[in-house]
């Protein structure tokens, strides 16, 4: 079973990183920041409809901060939904903002509503941590799903990633009797494989959602990551294997179950065909991000060396001993699919 043991290491922006943001529109100057938050006065738990504890917390502002505040996170949701464009603000107000304590970057959950027909969105002010960034840019190039986020300076700004949490999905419908456990099984062996291959890890089931879309005929399953933390940082192979946590067992052994071998190596090529496709369709800003990785710093040396050793013996490819950083071991793995 795949364990992490230490707290991740938070690394800053480095300079390259910095100008791959600016040269595709990452970078953009927001009103408010992520430490300009922090100045609430007081907080109170928030609970679940069930009463539940979520492990988040209601901040609240003084009245001569509120107003101000509000207006500036309002502005950033304008920024990230519609390019600035401050007309779509008319009619929202912010319902709350909630901090989430336990995370790597305690990060910031604004709730922002419509006022003429009650319909609410998320979306996220963090600090900004370089493995983050580089998980957040991949998912978006790599995988098939579209990622909206803001960078400046030392805060983050994502959006808000819609789906039935992994952990809840696993408890609440398994047994629902119009799940199609094929699709699903199918749709977890697949985004297995994207994580392994892009070297995401930590997708347990409280990292991921599963976005359920009913069709005419059947229901179609997307599982999406929703934390990034662990991009290229650990050093074990397992750890980028959502097959190999515990709190997925449910999905595992459904998988088990149903899917033959023959099948599942079938559904790893098709996945492998995707991710290829992608790659040479977005060429430049896949080699812009790689290049930028290979000359930054987001492991530990001995993350590093454990890593390659794991993937070279895993692959039967001894080039991954030549790798020096998670940037190179990560173009190596990208490399196997094409």
């Amino acid at each position: 079973m795949a364990l992490i043991s230490k707290k991740k290491v938070i690394y800053p922006i480095s300079t390259g990183l910095r100008r791959y943001l600016i040269k595709y529109g990452r970078e953009v100057d927001i009103p408010i920041h992520y430490h300009e938050l922090l100045r609430y006065s007081n907080s109170i738990a928030l609970y679940d409809s069930k009463d539940q504890d979520t492990l988040w917390e209601t901040v609240f502002y003084d009245q001569s901060d509120r107003e101000e505040i509000h207006l500036n996170v309002k502005k950033i949701y304008a920024l990230l939904k519609a390019g600035g464009d401050m007309s779509v603000m008319e009619h929202l107000y912010v319902d709350r903002i909630d901090l989430c304590v336990y995370g790597n970057t305690q990060p910031f959950r604004v709730r922002i509503v419509n006022r003429i027909n009650d319909n609410f969105d998320y979306f996220y002010i963090k600090n900004a941590d370089a493995s983050r960034v580089y998980g957040l840019e991949l998912e978006d190039l790599l995988s098939p799903n579209r990622i909206s986020y803001l960078v400046h300076q030392n805060t983050l700004i994502e959006e808000h990633i819609a789906g039935i949490p992994g952990d809840k999905f696993m408890r609440q419908h398994m047994d629902d009797p119009n799940m199609n456990p094929i699709r699903l099984a199918k749709e977890f062996v697949k985004f297995n494989e994207r994580c392994f291959v892009r070297l995401l890890g930590d997708m347990h089931s409280s990292n991921f959602v599963v976005d359920v879309t009913p069709d005419f005929e059947e229901t179609h399953y997307r599982i999406r990551a929703i934390d990034f933390d662990q991009q290229s940082y650990e050093g074990k192979k397992s750890i980028y294997l959502p097959q190999y946590f515990k709190e997925n067992n449910a999905l595992i052994n459904l998988g088990m179950q149903i899917i033959t071998p023959e099948s599942m190596r079938q559904y790893q090529r098709e996945e492998r065909a995707l991710i290829a496709t992608r790659l040479k369709s977005s060429h430049k800003e896949i080699e812009d991000i790689l290049h930028t990785m290979e000359k930054d710093k987001i492991s530990l040396p001995e993350n590093v060396d454990s890593l390659k050793k794991d993937l070279a013996k895993h692959y039967r490819n001894d080039k991954f001993l030549t790798c020096q950083n998670m940037g190179g071991i990560l173009r190596k793995s990208l490399e196997q699919v094409l």
